[in-house]
């Protein structure tokens, strides 16, 4: 640089306007393409050292991901015990417990199969107000593992509280929901489980069946009320 520079003086290119402006050009062009080599070859050395990570993620996949919006394909039969399935379960129940979220579906996860987890431990229990208990209808379950559910409405009356989504990390909306459903499947271990569920644990229910049908809260919700659950800290 300091060698153009010299050539400038002594060429007197710094008394053409037009000179200067075109050398300098040449040298933002220079420096452009300098950085894009260098960026370009740290990524290839990241790409070859760090190996891309591949589904099932130990990440939740956020909203916009095509995954989200297709509907899951049921999970073979003589899949159920496979080394694949047991690794897809014990990721998923990984997953859910380091969010300290309640529920999380296969897709969510990076795979499309009919595959759901969801646990309403005695911890979270607790950091609900007693009162906020009594009107959710709020009732502690241990793990369960859904594969290939289906789900029946056992009482058609909705019911409206607010609800959030690992998948759209931040925010949180109302949703009606029914009050009471009816899920079928199989376990963890391919045995056929039916399980009655009503208040809360009916809304869970509802919630993952939704992801494994491409459906997000957000196309249920009540928009007036979509909101950053962050919004007082940021004010404040």
């Amino acid at each position: 640089m300091q060698l153009l520079i010299s050539r400038c003086f002594n060429q007197r290119f710094f008394a053409t306007p037009s000179k200067t402006a075109s050398l300098l050009l040449r040298f933002g062009c220079l420096q452009q393409r300098l950085y894009n080599e260098k960026r370009n070859y740290w990524q290839y050395l990241k790409q070859k050292i760090i190996k891309k990570p591949s589904p099932p993620y130990q990440h939740v996949c956020q909203v916009g991901d095509p995954i989200l919006r297709s509907k899951a394909s049921p999970v073979n039969t003589s899949e159920l015990h496979s080394p694949q399935m047991a690794k897809l379960i014990r990721t998923l129940v990984m997953v859910m417990r380091e969010k300290n979220c309640i529920g999380l579906s296969a897709p969510q996860i990076g795979v499309p199969l009919q595959v759901i987890a969801m646990e309403f431990t005695e911890q979270i229990f607790q950091t609900n107000r007693p009162s906020m208990r009594q009107i959710k209808e709020m009732n502690p379950f241990s793990l369960k593992i859904f594969i290939n559910p289906s789900v029946r409405v056992l009482d058609s009356r909705t019911v409206q509280f607010p609800e959030g989504c690992e998948s759209i990390s931040g925010f949180a909306a109302c949703v009606p929901r029914y009050h009471a459903v009816e899920i079928m499947g199989l376990n963890e271990h391919g045995q056929p489980i039916v399980w009655q569920t009503s208040g809360w644990t009916a809304r869970i229910v509802q919630h993952e069946m939704d992801h494994l049908n491409g459906i997000l809260y957000i196309d249920k919700m009540d928009s007036k009320t979509f909101l950053n659950i962050n919004w007082i800290v940021l004010n404040e």
